[in-house]
């Protein structure tokens, strides 16, 4: 049986349409397994120059990173719309926003390289062992 992760592709219905194209918008499709390379770099560059930091390297740590979320979430709408561009996301609002940046934090956060899914259903679980050793508790007596 093949499950399919939902936020990797779907559907966002806006709360607040935004015109497109001269069309009056309140779905979009996105699909984060077409984010190629070309509009990841571009995901990053506009984040970059939105933010106004132009050919400014930050080593903030990605899964962090809000405004390349935002872009990638962008990115992830604009693959499956080649219509749509960049300039046309910007002008999503209000809680529209959050909802586009949680598209691309799941692109981010996706673990595709997790081990294969078994085909069983059932739940497995991990949990850490613990580094730390239990106390004695036994009061034998010490030769």
């Amino acid at each position: 049986m093949e499950k399919k992760d939902k936020k990797k592709d779907g559907t966002l219905t806006l709360k607040n349409p935004i015109q497109i194209n001269g069309e009056t918008v309140t779905e979009m499709r996105y699909d984060i397994n077409e984010i190629d390379g070309v509009l990841f770099a571009t995901a990053e560059a506009k984040k970059k120059a939105a933010a106004g930091m132009k050919n400014v390297s930050i080593s903030a740590a990605a899964e962090f990173d809000f405004g390349l979320h935002l872009y990638l979430g962008y990115a992830a709408i604009i693959a499956v719309n080649p219509s749509y561009d960049f300039s046309d996301m910007e002008r999503i609002k209000g809680h529209d926003v959050v909802e586009v940046m949680q598209i691309g934090r799941n692109f981010m956060l996706a673990s595709d390289k997790a081990s294969p899914e078994s085909d069983s259903d059932e739940h497995t679980e991990t949990t850490p062992e613990s580094t730390t050793q239990a106390p004695q508790t036994s009061k034998k007596s010490q030769s």
